[in-house]
């Protein structure tokens, strides 16, 4: 029993890992001894936040970036993790987001979330299976965890029309894989983040990708009185990754504060 949440020698791989919420489960997984990779599209921020990770929390946090809203990207980040290592745990954090007015909607915002947040979550679980099937045992199954959001739940509050479609596609892919892959000692389940202090979330609330937002202030609408923080996702994605979560499938578990329960 005392082990029940040791993720201690496990190989992870957190896509959109250089910032915001896959920061924060790469954190915390280096912090509970696993070895993570992290991927995110800008090379130069992905190489600095994985030596920041790793001078911080130590172990080994090595940048692989990537970008996964097409084939080519995804298949040059499955066969970088195929040669160097194997694979325990594989987090698909990696999204994105648009924002217009509902008439000047454009195809290309449209396609760009759709691909990143859905079919490159799919294809990269399907180049990384062979890894997840060899390291995946009955007593031990190799995990996948998506991140979703609340807003494939609920009605996002901002005008990214193709954001919270793609993530509610997400979460009932998440229940699709489950499905096929657990009898293969693959478990698959899903995250859906309400509130953290993100990029993602500034631009939202107007601060335009710069993270000078009141976040007490925001914060103080959610049920629990704050935003999320590092240990809410990480511990999540350390149960969902560990002995304890070993019989949890197919499921979107909401991290929110409160917020779908209370709307």
């Amino acid at each position: 029993m005392k082990n029940l949440f040791s993720i201690e020698g496990k190989v992870a791989l957190v896509t959109g890992g250089s910032r915001g919420i896959g920061e924060m489960i790469a954190a915390g997984f280096l912090a509970n001894g696993a070895k993570v990779y992290i991927s995110s599209r800008k090379a130069e921020v992905c190489d600095a936040t994985a030596q920041r990770l790793q001078d911080e929390f130590g172990g080994t946090c090595i940048s692989v970036p990537a970008d996964l809203s097409n084939l080519d990207g995804i298949t040059a980040l499955s066969n970088a993790i195929s040669q160097q290592d194997s694979l325990d745990i594989l987090v698909n954090n990696a999204g994105a987001s648009w924002g217009e007015p509902i008439d000047e909607y454009s195809e290309k915002g449209w396609d760009k979330v759709m691909d990143t947040n859905v079919k490159g979550v799919f294809f990269l679980t399907q180049k990384l299976l062979p890894l997840l099937r060899k390291s995946g045992t009955a007593e031990d199954p190799s995990r996948v965890i998506n991140i979703g959001s609340i807003d494939g739940i609920k009605t996002g509050l901002f005008d990214a029309f193709s954001y919270g479609p793609s993530k509610a596609a997400l979460h009932h892919l998440t229940r699709v894989l489950a499905a096929s892959l657990v009898r293969e000692n693959i478990i698959v389940n899903a995250i859906a983040p309400g509130p953290f202090p993100t990029w993602m979330l500034s631009t939202g609330v107007g601060g335009g990708g710069d993270i000078d937002i009141d976040w007490s202030e925001v914060g103080n609408s959610n049920p629990r009185g704050r935003v999320g923080t590092p240990e809410d996702i990480a511990g999540l994605a350390i149960f969902l990754s560990s002995r304890a979560g070993a019989y949890t499938v197919g499921q979107t578990i909401t991290c929110d504060g409160g917020v779908v329960a209370s709307s």
